[in-house]
């Protein structure tokens, strides 16, 4: 990702579990993350609305095979990434707040499959979290090959450290916290 100075006053298009047919278990907003406190004062999640449009034709996909994506997180302010960084200062798993992420950007969302083994909790920042790593059950490894085929095929790229992460490929500029229509923040 290459580092794109100043924020945009991009839209943000909120994510709901009726308006998207996903399930929400917004990370953030509860003790159960690696800052081990709530970091967002609300269970809210917006993206781009680019990365919005993906997000619906991959819930499309998997509500056609029977699955729900359940979302963790989606655009993250940047004091989120700033307490994130301070929690997991390590930049295989979360980018150091001054380069912005992904989910600063608004086109990166942390989710899974309703239900299914994916061999590691969201948020475990280790070496089994890589989408690809055998060292997990063999059904949790198909599961994941489930996420990231439904994902990539509506048009989002994985990360090598995170079985939970996509993204939109491209560089995009940040997005000034402005943006959002009520405070995001704990």
């Amino acid at each position: 990702m290459n580092r794109l100075s100043g924020h945009e006053r991009a839209p943000l298009v909120e994510i709901t579990a009726e308006g998207h047919g996903v399930a929400l278990d917004i990370r953030y907003a509860t003790a159960d993350n690696i800052t081990g406190k709530a970091v967002y004062s609300s269970a809210r999640l917006f993206l781009r609305p680019e990365a919005e449009a993906r997000l619906k034709a991959a819930a499309r996909l998997a509500r056609a095979a029977g699955l729900v994506l359940e979302l963790y997180d989606g655009y993250r302010p940047p004091a989120a990434q700033a307490l994130l960084w301070e929690a997991c200062p390590d930049e295989n798993y979360v980018y150091p707040p001054w380069k912005g992420s992904t989910h600063t950007r608004g086109i990166a969302v942390d989710l899974t499959i309703r239900g299914l083994d994916m061999g590691t909790p969201f948020d475990d920042m280790s070496v089994r979290s890589h989408p690809a790593n055998t060292d997990v059950p063999p059904q949790a490894l198909r599961n994941r090959m489930l996420l990231a085929g439904l994902m990539r095929t509506a048009g989002f790229e994985g990360i090598e450290s995170e079985w939970w992460h996509f993204q939109l490929p491209g560089d995009w500029p940040l997005i000034d916290p402005a943006c959002l229509p009520a405070p995001l923040m704990a």
